[in-house]
C-alpha cells in the first residue's frame, strides 16, 4: 500500500492505493476508485473502505481511497466545499492515476457511497474516462438527504447561517449547492455499466432510492444497471455477514465488468 496526496486546486487529498500481488495484463485492470460519504473519510465507518481495497486488491485489482477537503487527512475545511468542489476533486484523483505509467491506459470504476455515490454518479456523467459506476446506498436527492441527517443531530431552524455539525462549520453555500443537483436527472448521461447495492435497513439513505436508480438507469440506450438489495442491513453494512455478502456481490460484479472491458 502506497500513501500519497493528491493536489486538487488549493487543497491536497491525502489517498492510499492498494496493489494487487499479482497483476493481470495491464490494460485489463480497472482500477476502482472509492468515494466517501458526508464528512466521512477513506478508512471508513467501521474500517468499511479499508476492508472494501484490502479485498478487491486480493482479486486481483488496484484501488484508490481519498479523503475529500476537510475530512480525514487532507487539507481545508470541509464546509467551505460545495458540490461541485467534490465532482472536482473527484476528477483530481482521476487525473492522478491516468497520469502515472502503471495505471494510464486503465479502465476507471468509481465506487460511491452515500453522499459519494451521488458525486460519483455526478462526476461520471461529466467525465468521459469514468468507465463503470458502483453505488453503495446512494444519495438520491442531496439537499433533502443532508439537511435532514443535519436537522435530526442538530436544533436548526434555518440553514441561512453557519452551522456546528460534529465539529464541522457547515455554512449556507454548501448547503445551496446540494440543491442544485439532481443525480437520478443526470443518469441517462453516463453510458457504462452500473452496480447499485442498499441495505434494507439503511435508516439515513432511503432504500427506495435503489429502485429509483435502477428505473433511471434503464431508460438508457446504452450501460446495463445491476440492482442488489441486501435484507437487514444499515447504511453502512455494519455486520460481518453484510458486509461479507456486499463485498461479495461487489467482486462478482467487478469481475464481469473485467470480462466485458477485457
Amino acid at each position: 500500500m502506497k500513501f500519497l496526496q493528491i493536489a486538487s486546486g488549493k487543497e491536497f487529498l491525502a489517498a492510499s492505493i492498494h496493489y494487487p500481488d499479482s497483476l493481470l495484463p495491464a490494460k485489463e485492470i480497472p482500477v476502482v476508485i472509492i468515494c466517501h460519504g458526508f464528512i466521512s473519510t477513506r478508512i471508513g465507518i467501521d474500517r468499511l473502505f479499508v476492508q472494501t481495497a484490502h479485498y478487491l486488491a486480493s482479486r486481483g485489482m488496484p484501488v484508490v481511497r481519498f479523503d475529500y477537503a476537510g475530512c480525514g487527512e487532507s487539507s481545508g475545511e470541509y464546509g467551505d466545499n460545495r458540490l461541485e468542489d467534490l465532482i472536482y476533486q473527484t476528477r483530481s484523483v482521476i487525473d492522478y492515476v491516468k497520469s502515472t505509467e502503471s495505471f494510464k491506459n486503465n479502465p476507471i470504476i468509481l465506487l460511491g457511497h452515500s453522499l459519494g455515490g451521488a458525486v460519483a454518479l455526478l462526476t461520471a456523467a461529466i467525465d468521459t474516462r469514468v468507465d463503470s459506476l458502483i453505488l453503495w446506498a446512494p444519495s438520491a436527492n442531496p439537499y433533502d438527504d443532508i439537511t435532514r441527517i443535519v436537522k435530526t443531530q442538530t436544533k436548526v431552524s434555518n440553514l441561512d447561517r453557519n452551522i456546528d455539525y460534529c465539529g464541522y462549520r457547515l455554512g449556507p453555500h454548501f448547503f445551496q449547492s446540494l440543491s442544485h443537483y439532481h443525480p437520478l436527472q443526470e443518469a441517462k448521461k453516463f453510458p457504462g455499466n452500473v452496480l447499485v447495492v442498499h441495505g434494507g435497513n439503511d435508516e439515513e439513505i432511503p432504500v427506495e432510492y435503489c429502485h429509483l436508480y435502477y428505473q433511471a438507469f434503464q431508460l438508457r440506450k446504452k450501460g446495463n444497471c445491476v440492482k442488489e438489495i441486501i435484507p437487514e442491513a444499515n447504511h453502512t453494512f455494519s455486520s460481518l455477514s453484510h458486509r461479507q455478502i456486499l463485498l461479495q456481490i461487489t467482486s462478482d460484479w467487478l469481475e464481469k465488468e473485467l470480462f466485458l472491458i477485457s
